[in-house]
C-alpha cells in the first residue's frame, strides 16, 4: 500500500470514529420555585437574587443523552433583575436515572413580571460527570417558559461527546 492511500485509509478512519462519537441530547425539564432564594434590592426595581430549585425531567419528553435519561436535578443560580430584564448564570446537577451524575454551567437571559420569569434562553456546557458521563464533553441551549406558579419549563438541546467512543 502507498504511503498516499495509507494517509487516505487513516484519514477516513478518523473521521469515521469522530462523527460516531458526537451523541445528541434533548428534552424538557421542569424546575420547581426556587426553594432557597435570598434577594438583595439594589434599587428601584433592580435586585440581585441567589437561588435554588429541584427540576425533573417531563414525562412526556425527558431529558435523553445517548439512551441515558435525566433524573432528579439541583439548579443553582445568581440573577440579577433590572425592571423585566434579567441575566443570570450558575450550575446545574442531574443525577441521571442510573446514577450516574452531570454537572453543567449555564448563562443566559430572561424577561420578568412581578418577579416571575416568562421566558428565558440560556446557553450551557457539561463541565464534570461521573458514569459513564465521566471524561464527556457537551454544550448546547435551552428556551425557558415560566408559569404563574414561580415554576419554569426548559426545552434544551446539544450535543455530547461521550469518553471512550
Amino acid at each position: 500500500m502507498s504511503c498516499k492511500t495509507l494517509v487516505v485509509v487513516l484519514g477516513l478512519l478518523l473521521c469515521a470514529g469522530l462523527a460516531q462519537a458526537q451523541v445528541k441530547g434533548s428534552g424538557t425539564l421542569k424546575c420547581s420555585k426556587p426553594d432557597t432564594q435570598h434577594k438583595i434590592d439594589v434599587g428601584p426595581n433592580h435586585v440581585f437574587t441567589l437561588n435554588q430549585s429541584k427540576c425533573m425531567p417531563d414525562s412526556d419528553k425527558p431529558f435523553m443523552v445517548n439512551g441515558m435519561k435525566s433524573g432528579s436535578a439541583i439548579s443553582t443560580d445568581s440573577t440579577e433583575v433590572n425592571g423585566n430584564k434579567a441575566s443570570f448564570h450558575g450550575y446545574y446537577v442531574d443525577t441521571m436515572e442510573n446514577g450516574d451524575k452531570a454537572e453543567y454551567s449555564f448563562h443566559g437571559t430572561a424577561m420578568m413580571k412581578d418577579g416571575i420569569l416568562q421566558d428565558g434562553d440560556d446557553h450551557w456546557m457539561l463541565v464534570h460527570g461521573t458514569g459513564k458521563m465521566k471524561g464527556a464533553k457537551g454544550h448546547g441551549t435551552c428556551k425557558g417558559n415560566g408559569a404563574a406558579d414561580g415554576s419554569v419549563t426548559w426545552d434544551c438541546e446539544g450535543e455530547y461527546t461521550l469518553a471512550g467512543k
